[in-house]
């Protein structure tokens, strides 16, 4: 019987002191945790979409562990791979960079974590816009950074304005982190708005961007997107694109992502993960070498279906009371306000007094695990992923509003 051992004093790390654990994954563990012993449970926490990967993928991936393609790789990546992400580029972006510039790593997360360790000293400022995705400013922490944080407003559609950029940028500034399609809102920025960005960052020399591309595919209504190096060629040197094939090719699990950059960013990052994962695991990066250069048919596919479902739960969670959500661009998420039920008695008798109280309240009275809007840096608003079935997502819906109708 192994007993409880406390850890000595001032054993962690104080890098570790300066994060909080991943809120989403969290969500989905309760959520998980809540299924497992019983309970009616429809968890709209986790970024992932709810589609297999398609065939040709496993397949070559299949084909890749019969080859005997099993052994450690190039840090950066296999060739082939730096080559189809050097292609995709130039094919979907109209970006050249050579395979040479181009890195793969275990996850987009692995991405961010790289470029953040490989640049940030003490002091350095990474500026993101609010609501952002969960991992931005631990990252930011971890490396020893300082985030930024900018809010923006639903009315200006969860949008960075070129005003606020230029107001957050300081002497100290060495990122921007721009992601768009945007986790959580879904909010995109046309070639336009996209321009008036990168018309500030040409004013200030010292600022580079990490611009997160991965829900790239997943846009509606014949949004065109556009990513930063290419609306403005002049910001290339000092932009990192990153993408991965986990949500437009639905592989989370296969932990690929990979980015294009100068040359000496590529280097750094590779120096560093030469000293942490080594090199993303073989057989994974067999198969994101058939994703993108593979067909790429099924990608409109999922498109339809999101954007189907994105409809779906926007129609619905309008029509409860005291929820105003609006109607995102792209990726696979809705981020609705509750500013109305703020202060409020759940049927538990507790006051609703934030977001996080409102996700915890859903999940006990209706079993309905979301995301509450604080771990996005923005209440009181909360996060649901629509990467789930029609059916699942009429019943969590039905819920939302029993639960909002029975707030007093």
């Amino acid at each position: 019987m192994t007993a409880s051992v406390a850890l000595p004093k001032g054993f962690l790390s104080e890098a570790l002191g300066r994060i909080q654990p991943s809120p989403t994954i969290a969500v989905s563990q309760k959520a998980r945790d809540l299924k497992a012993a019983g309970r009616d449970v429809i968890g709209l926490g986790a970024g992932e979409p709810d589609f297999d990967t398609p065939d040709n993928i496993k397949e070559a991936a299949i084909a890749a562990i019969r080859r005997g393609e099993t052994k450690y790789t190039a840090v950066e990546g296999i060739p082939e791979l730096r080559a189809a992400i050097a292609g995709k580029f130039k094919r979907e972006n109209g970006l050249d960079y050579k395979p040479a510039q181009c890195f793969v790593a275990p996850g987009g997360k692995s991405i961010i974590f790289n470029a953040m360790m490989a640049t940030l000293n003490p002091g350095d400022e990474a500026i993101v816009s609010a609501p952002y995705w969960v991992s931005y400013p631990d990252i930011v922490l971890l490396a020893g950074g300082t985030p930024v944080i900018v809010r923006t407003r639903m009315e200006d559609g969860f949008r960075l304005t070129p005003e606020a950029l230029e107001r957050a940028i300081t002497p100290k500034t060495k990122w921007l982190i721009l992601n768009q399609p945007s986790n959580p809102t879904g909010a995109c920025y046309t070639r336009e708005q996209l321009k008036a960005l990168t018309d500030v960052l040409l004013r200030h020399p010292q600022v580079w961007v990490l611009t997160d591309d991965m829900y790239e595919h997943l846009v509606f209504e014949g949004f065109q997107f556009s990513t930063v190096a290419q609306v403005e060629p002049r910001l290339y040197e000092r932009t990192l694109t990153m993408n991965g094939v986990s949500k437009a090719y639905a592989m989370t699990g296969w932990r690929i992502g990979y980015c294009g950059a100068a040359e000496p960013l590529i280097k750094a990052m590779a120096k560093l993960q030469s000293q942490s994962a080594s090199n993303p695991a073989s057989i994974s990066q067999w198969a994101a070498v058939e994703a993108l250069n593979g067909p790429q048919d099924f990608i409109p596919k999922f498109q339809r279906i999101f954007e189907e479902r994105r409809d779906l739960v926007v129609s619905m969670l309008n029509q409860a009371h005291g929820i105003e959500c609006p109607k995102p661009e792209g990726a696979f998420y809705v981020y609705p306000s509750i500013r109305k039920l703020v202060g409020k008695t759940a049927p538990s008798g507790k006051v609703v007094a934030n977001d996080e109280e409102f996700a915890s309240e859903l999940l006990e009275a209706e079993g309905v695990a979301v995301v509450h809007g604080a771990a996005f840096g923005q209440s009181p608003h909360f996060r649901i992923s629509y990467a789930a079935s029609n059916a699942q997502l009429e019943d969590a819906c039905r819920r939302i509003q029993r639960f909002c109708g029975n707030l007093r």
